[in-house]
């Protein structure tokens, strides 16, 4: 058995969905039912019981999860003792943001972590950043850009890059929206917020905060859409489909920038802490430790 196979496999295990495995890592329904069956052939035994609608782990699949996870371990430890008598790194390195991050602040990084190591192979993967804290403690990343949030699993190590504040978004082209934020705005009364419709994200630090900004301010908010992902917000809003909440470094770096405003909205909301994040643990990868102390040198060169 491969390696790689073994990583198919583990993920399965966390999933319990071959559709969502065969999405996030890349390859085929067919090819990842292969791989499983040719697993259950070598082992002798059937890992999963499915059904059309659920996937468990049969014991000897949980025995198997056992010897996969350690047989990657030493796997891991293998390369870091070779990568540490070899004057050149080399490997995979896979990194999971946003796509807003991606063109910003990683690019540069990346550029210059590529000119050092040329040899080491970068995976970006880019998403909604409400999932990266989750997909870095499941280690289906090396390392992740996000948010920090308000309290920091032990597990994790993370370097804050910039802050950014949270900020309110409104469309600019005319529509009803736009008349009635205008009769208000310019007549200096507090918004209509249980009449405006609102496109917000359907999870992560953002609508934790939006959330509990309406329950202080005692506003039941009138909620139009819950999208994955800041860029999707901003393109909803510039459509004037409602009013968005996304971080201002979202915004900045939009190709529809402007199409959108910013309301003056008080009390303002919390900033974000926007950083790099990483399993404690990973730092004993001298792949990883390289990274994470190019990142020290590029946020230092930042401030």
């Amino acid at each position: 058995m491969e390696i790689r196979e073994l990583q198919l496999y583990l993920h399965l295990c966390k999933s319990l969905h071959f559709g969502k495995t065969s999405r996030e890592l890349h390859v085929s329904p067919s090819s990842l039912t292969r791989t499983v069956q040719k697993l259950e052939h070598e082992v002798g035994q059937v890992l999963f019981d499915r059904d059309n609608r659920t996937v468990t782990l049969t014991l000897a699949g949980i025995r198997f999860r056992e010897y996969a996870m350690q047989a990657l371990e030493n796997w891991v430890e293998l390369k870091r003792e070779l990568q540490q008598q070899s004057d050149q790194l080399s490997g995979r390195l896979s990194i999971f943001c946003s796509v807003t991050a991606s063109y910003s602040f990683l690019h540069e990084l990346l550029d210059e972590f590529r000119a050092r190591y040329p040899a080491v192979e970068i995976q970006l993967r880019t998403g909604d950043t409400a999932a990266t804290i989750q997909r870095i403690l499941d280690e289906e990343e090396d390392v992740g850009i996000a948010a920090r949030p308000d309290t920091l699993p032990d597990k994790l190590c993370f370097r804050v890059i910039r802050q950014s504040p949270l900020v309110f978004i409104a469309p600019i082209s005319a529509s009803p929206l736009r008349d009635m934020l205008d009769e208000n705005l310019q007549s200096g009364a507090n918004l209509p917020w249980e009449r405006i419709p609102l496109v917000l994200s359907e999870s992560g630090l953002a609508r934790t905060r939006v959330d509990l900004w309406f329950r202080e301010q005692q506003i039941r908010p009138n909620i139009y859409a819950q999208v994955s992902g800041n860029e999707a917000i901003v393109s909803m809003v510039s459509l004037g489909f409602g009013v968005g909440v996304v971080p201002l470094l979202v915004v900045e770096n939009s190709p529809i920038r402007g199409k959108v405003e910013i309301l003056k909205v008080e009390p303002q909301l919390e900033p974000f802490s926007i950083g790099l994040c990483i399993m404690r643990r990973k730092l004993n990868s001298p792949l990883i430790k390289a990274f994470w102390d190019l990142s020290q040198e590029h946020v230092a060169n930042l401030t």
